[in-house]
């Protein structure tokens, strides 16, 4: 149903149509466009940052999956029972470079002890993507002296 007014223009009468929801307030298209860009936007950001979330993640799994091996190999190492000073060095199949240092410390303090303090760092390197990653273990060891 459709009201009816009656204008005059030019001197000349017309008729308006309108509609019954000509009342209603609706969007208009430059309205709906600028609200459909900035979800546009707010999703992208969200996005970004969850991708960023991954990429992060991802690291920290390496990392702790370093920490591990570099934790056991400090094990192996520290239940040497003929632990004296030296270097290791050693390449893994799964991409890891292990490193070990045996220092011997405070030889002053040992001087007239019965033992000797070995301080041991461990270094593990490993590649992930374009990046060079390194974990570093360092502990020390009383050993008896040598004869």
């Amino acid at each position: 149903m459709s009201t009816r007014n009656e204008e005059k223009r030019n001197g000349a009468p017309f008729t308006i149509h309108r509609s019954p929801f000509a009342s209603c307030g609706g969007f208009t298209l430059l309205e709906v466009l600028v609200s459909v860009a900035l979800l546009a936007m707010a999703v992208t950001v969200v996005l970004q940052l969850f991708s960023a979330d991954l990429r992060a993640i991802s690291a920290s799994e390496e990392y702790v999956k370093a920490t591990a091996r570099a934790n056991a190999a400090m094990r192996d190492v520290l239940d040497d029972d003929t632990l004296d000073v030296k270097s290791l060095g050693e390449n893994t199949e799964d991409g890891y470079a292990l490193n070990v240092n045996i220092d011997e410390v405070l030889k002053e303090r040992t001087e007239n002890l019965q033992v000797r303090v070995l301080e041991i760092t461990l270094t593990l390197n490993w590649t992930q993507g374009t990046k060079t990653r390194s974990i570093t273990l360092r502990t020390q060891k009383t050993v008896p002296k040598k004869a």
